[in-house]
């Protein structure tokens, strides 16, 4: 019974959040997204709460910003941003998109999830980003905890040259990531590489190239959380 009110309720919310908030062509259609990002993404929890860091020189992490936020990242001297919830049609890409491109500021989409871990391709293409991007850069998520934590870690061990055991402090409660939860997968992952590094070192891209299966890696943890949980 509680069970099937908790499906409609989640049901209902969706519709909701898909019924508005996809389109800021129109004045009307702005001020639609606008309440959206504000009320179904949750960025009236983050006017004050950016969960932000330096984590190297010209590397910044933080949550979803708003478009005052970008442009005070602007004059802060910020020239790009990479978003890791992708694009999308959603309020919160829309007017990210749109206050970016007013700002002159590089705007890159790749999308990784807190919960289920990202495709080889994906993790590849976030370093070869990593790479060549302009800085100072700042990367996001929606709350700053997961997967800007993860893309953190892999920028420091991939151009900084940092152990797996220092760069994976970015995955922290201080960020307000939970390792218990299902968002562990994302510790579990960087954990099998130490393992792997300490039998034969390797870098962090070649693990992910070599020897990474995101299906293989998941699976492992939901059975593992599982039989704690059980």
């Amino acid at each position: 019974m509680l069970k099937h009110l908790k499906t409609r309720l989640d049901n209902a919310e969706r519709k909701l959040r898909e019924s508005f908030g996809n389109d800021i062509s129109t004045p009307a259609g702005k001020r639609a997204a606008i309440w959206h990002f504000h009320l179904m993404d949750h960025a009236f929890l983050r006017t004050f709460w950016r969960n932000m860091a330096q984590i190297a020189p010209g590397v910044w992490r933080s949550n979803q910003p708003s478009p005052r936020r970008l442009r005070q990242y602007a004059a802060m001297g910020i020239r790009s941003i990479i978003n890791l919830r992708g694009a999308s049609s959603k309020s919160n890409y829309l007017l990210e998109e749109e206050t970016c491109a007013e700002l002159g500021m590089r705007l890159h989409s790749i999308p990784i999830s807190a919960r289920r871990l990202a495709p080889r391709g994906h993790l590849l293409d976030l370093l070869d980003l990593f790479e060549v991007v302009q800085r100072p850069f700042l990367m996001h998520c929606k709350s700053g905890a997961d997967r800007a934590g993860l893309a953190s870690a892999l920028y420091l061990m991939h151009v900084e040259g940092q152990p797996v055991d220092q760069a994976k402090r970015q995955l922290s409660l201080r960020f307000l990531h939970l390792r218990n939860d299902s968002t562990g997968v994302l510790d579990y992952m960087l954990d099998q590489y130490a393992a792997d590094n300490m039998a034969q070192p390797m870098t962090i891209r070649e693990w992910i190239e070599t020897v990474y299966d995101a299906a293989v890696l998941q699976m492992e943890f939901e059975r593992a959380r599982g039989l704690r949980n059980g």
